[in-house]
């Protein structure tokens, strides 16, 4: 099984305990903060992830850090000592990945991200952001980039779907046009 498709059961599991056990948002606060806390400190992070040290230090060592970052949720707390006997901390990145895409389906958001050739002005997004809901019929979260390259117009891209009006795009169709009619 590959990081992915682990990760991916991890995080369906991790959120149908959180639903019935705690709050789902809450959980993903937690392993946000441990994640933040592991990459923050190289030294424990690098711990915790090395093959070279054993799960029984690990697990050790998640014993005594965990209490001292206060409450956590239980499901999050279980989940990382876990992770921490099965040696796949390591994971724990692309499990709060899915996790996040898992809890963002359940509160019906999408995520869309939209890049341009210049910055857009915040009125702008909300603008695009607001005429993405009413064609999806969801909240769309915008994450927005720029890229130089696109010369002007924008693309979008909603889960695996993307929408390119960009000017590159639109050139590069006609390009291709052109050169099956010649």
């Amino acid at each position: 099984m590959t990081n992915r498709a682990a990760a991916t059961r991890y995080a369906r599991a991790l959120l149908e305990v959180s639903q019935t056990d705690s709050d789902p948002e809450q959980v993903e606060r937690d392993l946000s903060g441990f994640v933040e806390l592991m990459s923050s400190h190289q030294q424990l992070g690098d711990s915790l992830v090395s093959p070279g040290i054993p799960p029984a230090l690990k697990r050790s060592l998640m014993a005594e850090l965990l209490p001292r970052l206060g409450q956590i949720a239980a499901p999050a707390h279980r989940l990382l000592v876990l992770l921490a006997d099965r040696d796949r901390l390591s994971l724990l990145g692309e499990i709060l990945e899915s996790y996040r895409d898992r809890l963002m389906q359940l509160r019906g958001v999408v995520r869309a991200r939209i890049t341009t050739s210049s910055e857009l002005l915040p009125e702008r997004v909300a603008a695009i952001a607001t005429t993405l809901e009413s064609a999806t019929g969801k909240q769309v979260d915008v994450e927005t980039g720029v890229d130089s390259a696109l010369l002007g117009g924008m693309v979008t891209q909603i889960g695996s779907t993307v929408y390119d009006g960009s000017l590159a795009g639109h050139l590069e169709r006609l390009r291709s046009r052109f050169l099956k009619e010649a």
